[in-house]
């Protein structure tokens, strides 16, 4: 899988980088057709966003997490609601063949 990770007024550190890295392993045993991820972080006046598309094979996922604590929790949320995306488009392609 590509992984890109960008920063919008945050620097994204090595740290950061890793955390979200392990939550995207996990979303990656539900699926072997992840093509690619870019994460987008971002501060916002009104808190931490988390934004992430996925390219998988024959559907492009988008997903949007934001959180007033930090980021950590931003990117926490981001991957509970990709996994459950994966795991609803993963049913639905089962259920068509």
């Amino acid at each position: 899988m590509n992984l890109k990770i960008t920063g919008l007024n945050f620097d994204v550190t090595e740290a950061v980088r890793n955390r979200v890295a392990d939550k995207l392993e996990r979303i990656q045993r539900h699926s072997d057709g992840i093509i690619s991820a870019t994460v987008t972080l971002s501060q916002e006046k009104n808190g931490h966003k988390a934004a992430a598309q996925l390219h998988l094979s024959g559907k492009d996922l988008h997903v949007e997490a934001q959180e007033p604590e930090n980021m950590y929790a931003a990117i926490d949320v981001l991957a509970d609601k990709l996994d459950r995306a994966v795991l609803q488009y993963k049913e639905k392609s089962r259920s068509v063949r």
